[in-house]
């Protein structure tokens, strides 16, 4: 077996890695962290929880350490782009944890919080800077920060970026950074617009594929109830009041319908809070860490945190709704089954759903086990869309654009199917 001091760090980081509980590196990192080492362009293709942040995090400190010198006023040695909040916060978080004996500075910036602290703190220049694109522009048209000294250019979760609207806002911050630099990206699935990325953003790359595209973590057991929408509610709340000491995720598509759901549980009884696109940021983290507390047991969110969360004793990841693009599927239940442990998947499918849920089993190449219920045919997907006169039936909401997170973005936006979606609004994203 592969161990971390085979793969080129220095004694220093071997330490720090030891005493964050690292063992032995996953395959993402034995592959990524040599070739990141050796300066080269990287493509870097993993599924979610495969310990992504380690792969370009430690070798990126590596060298950053070898060269000794400080960031100017407002400049920043390396920039690492994600696309939401929580995951900024986590890969900053993850990166402090191996500099704690270092001179090196990580600064994180988010929308939803205050700018003129972070302002403040990118004043005196920073070696990392972790940051959502939407509040980075923010900072750049303020001239709060330089991004013509950052040599390094991470892209993390590259595909949800996309999916959220960022491709111009990314290629703005590209050519802002040094033309002479190290790019790495990162994405769990390669849709055609990552190529094209990766084409225009990186140079001779080197590509690391540890996994397929869509594949599910192989701890997960997956299961589907297949029942009417209007049952949904009622059979969530009798499964968690009989598991209240688990901890779990539970899914929905629109921020709306997220809110309402944690406040049905509450009335039932059931410890729960929730985080999407209409929640600040301070709200958010303090769901969050309720939950790592033990404070509450269920977090209702939308796909806002299908990336982004580690909390590794999460058991249970309930799709409420499922979700509008196949690859989220993965995402949110990749929320379980972390850092060695397993969990449980389970979906609940409504006739109107079917499609969806083909889709799903499409992607990862397995059938899901059918848990309760009767598997609808197809057709039902169909008439659930048509009402009287050949209207539109169903829940009766509009039809979202097919991205990830399409229902919440954090601008709060939402778009039918006879209005054109606008880009994101930098000034409001993430």
């Amino acid at each position: 077996m592969t161990k971390f001091d085979e793969l080129g760090l220095s004694e220093h980081l071997l330490k720090a890695v030891a005493e964050n509980g690292y063992d032995a590196p996953t395959p993402i990192q034995q592959k990524a962290i040599p070739l990141v080492l050796d300066g080269r362009d990287l493509m870097g293709l993993a599924q979610t929880g495969t310990g992504k942040t380690a792969a370009f995090g430690l070798p990126l400190i590596e060298r950053l350490l070898a060269e000794p010198q400080k960031p100017t006023a407002k400049g920043t040695r390396a920039l690492i782009l994600a696309p939401t909040r929580e995951l900024v916060n986590q890969i900053a978080k993850n990166l402090i944890s191996f500099l704690k004996t270092t001179p090196l500075r990580v600064t994180s910036v988010v929308g939803g919080v205050s700018i003129n602290g972070q302002i403040k703190r990118l004043s005196r220049g920073t070696d990392i800077l972790v940051a959502t694109p939407g509040r980075l522009l923010d900072l750049v048209d303020r001239k709060a920060v330089d991004l013509g000294s950052a040599s390094y250019l991470v892209l993390d979760e590259a595909d949800q970026m996309l999916d959220l609207g960022f491709i111009h806002a990314l290629r703005r911050i590209a050519s802002l950074v040094a033309k002479e630099r190290q790019t790495l990206l990162f994405s769990a699935t390669m849709p055609k617009q990552i190529n094209e990325l990766a084409q225009s953003y990186l140079t001779d790359p080197a590509r690391v594929e540890v996994s397929p595209a869509g594949r599910t973590a192989d701890k997960i057991r997956q299961a589907v109830h297949f029942m009417d929408a209007k049952a949904k509610t009622g059979f969530l709340v009798d499964v968690l009041a009989g598991q209240p000491d688990d901890m779990s995720l539970v899914f929905c598509r629109t921020k709306h319908g997220a809110e309402r759901l944690m406040r049905k549980l509450s009335q039932a009884g059931i410890a729960a809070g929730s985080i999407h696109g209409n929640k600040s940021q301070n709200q958010r983290d303090r769901a969050i860490k309720e939950l790592r507390a033990g404070d509450i047991n269920v977090l209702v969110a939308t796909d806002v945190a299908a990336r982004g969360i580690d909390i590794p004793g999460v058991s249970h990841v309930y799709n409420f709704e499922l979700p509008e693009v196949a690859e989220a599927y993965v995402h949110r239940i990749g929320r379980t089954a972390r850092a060695g442990a397993d969990g449980d998947a389970i979906a609940l499918c409504a006739p109107e759903e079917i499609g969806l849920f083909r889709q799903i089993e499409k992607l990862i190449g397995i059938d899901i086990a059918v848990a309760s219920g009767e598997v609808p045919p197809m057709s039902a997907a169909k008439s659930a869309k048509r009402g009287k006169n050949g209207k539109s039936g169903g829940s009766g909401r509009p039809r979202f654009n097919k991205a990830a997170g399409a229902g919440d973005n954090d601008n709060g936006r939402r778009f039918s199917k006879n209005r054109r979606r606008r880009p994101q609004s930098r000034k409001t994203a993430a």
